[in-house]
């Protein structure tokens, strides 16, 4: 009973037990995981303007709503290529000696997935119009708007990035509206979300619970996947869900003389490729590309866009649509 009468040896003996306890529990597996793992080989470190621009985006608390994980879960697919592994989160350091980083995982996805978007939404202006307005470009979104991120100025400067901004949210503003610096960093993180490739020979994980192939009346599975769902996710953040687009930033498809066209090689090109040949709107990335989209998947984009909103152009075949991607393809080696 000694040893519990003397403060000394009893309060030493705890502290030291927890000492040792946080050593073997905490200290030594965080070890381990950081030797056993690293960093992708193709992984690319962030620059200093998107490691100020990650610093943005914990502070303003987008990892609330935003996830930054792809599960193994045929649902969660569209977020990336591959399931996420724990090479993917190596190269995620302490801020400093003091300070830890922050998870940003997430845990909730009110928001989309940001793990790839990147590749999935690579327009420099389409990312800046929606920090300043988010529901003038995804009307049912509810995120809030980040205006204290933007400035409004008379003239702009060479080196100014101006966002075109729909009349209905110019209220009260009379001058132009150009991106601040925090603004550009915060789009350059964004736009580094890009899921890296495993190395050759080696295997991703299987997405579970995949859905069954939709037949048509005659029991036969379609040969094309669901262009209306695939224009969704691919090409509706832009061109609206209504393919009106938005005036002064991204072109309307209804009605679009390119869609209703039949000069096929500079649809697919377009898609695969990407636009900048009318200096009144935005530049296109390569959706196509980015997103590695098959040709029948661009064939049902294509097929989708030639018959909605009133369109009605003669549908495209997977055989004409292939024979473009692989002279694209061929073209690019050259």
């Amino acid at each position: 009973m000694e040893f519990f009468d003397n403060h000394k040896k009893l309060f030493g003996t705890a502290l030291g037990l927890f000492l040792w306890l946080t050593f073997v529990v905490a200290i030594l597996p965080a070890i381990n995981n950081q030797k056993n793992n690293a960093p992708l080989p193709n992984a690319t470190p962030l620059t200093s303007s998107q490691t100020a621009g990650k610093n943005i985006f914990i502070a303003n608390g987008c990892v609330a709503c935003h996830t930054q994980q792809v599960r193994n879960v045929d649902m969660d697919k569209m977020w990336g290529n591959r399931p996420g592994i724990a090479a993917d989160y190596a190269g995620n350091k302490r801020t400093d000696f003091w300070r830890n980083t922050a998870t940003l995982m997430g845990t909730e996805r009110t928001g989309p997935d940001l793990t790839n978007v990147g590749v999935r939404q690579g327009s420099l202006a389409w990312n800046l119009l929606h920090l300043y307005q988010p529901r003038a470009v995804v009307e049912q979104s509810i995120m809030p708007a980040y205006p204290w991120l933007f400035k409004e100025v008379y003239s702009v400067n060479k080196d100014d990035v101006e966002v075109v901004v729909p009349d209905k949210y110019r209220k009260g503003i009379k001058g132009k509206i150009i991106a601040s610096q925090e603004a550009l960093d915060l789009v350059a993180y964004l736009q580094s979300l890009k899921q890296t490739a495993l190395p050759d020979g080696k295997p991703a994980m299987e997405f579970l619970y995949k859905k069954e192939i939709k037949k048509d009346a005659s029991g036969i599975a379609s040969n094309l996947p669901d262009g209306g769902l695939l224009y969704t996710k691919n090409c509706s953040s832009c061109h609206q869900a209504n393919g009106e687009g938005l005036k002064g930033a991204f072109p309307s498809l209804k009605g679009s003389p390119i869609v209703l066209g039949d000069d096929l090689d500079l649809f697919v090109n377009i898609i695969m490729l990407g636009y900048d040949a009318r200096p009144e709107y935005a530049v296109m990335n390569a959706v196509g590309t980015d997103n590695e989209l098959t040709p029948e998947e661009v064939t049902a984009i294509i097929n989708h866009e030639k018959t909605s909103w009133g369109n009605e152009a003669k549908p495209i075949s997977t055989e004409e649509v292939k024979k473009i991607m692989d002279f694209i393809k061929l073209t690019a080696k050259e």
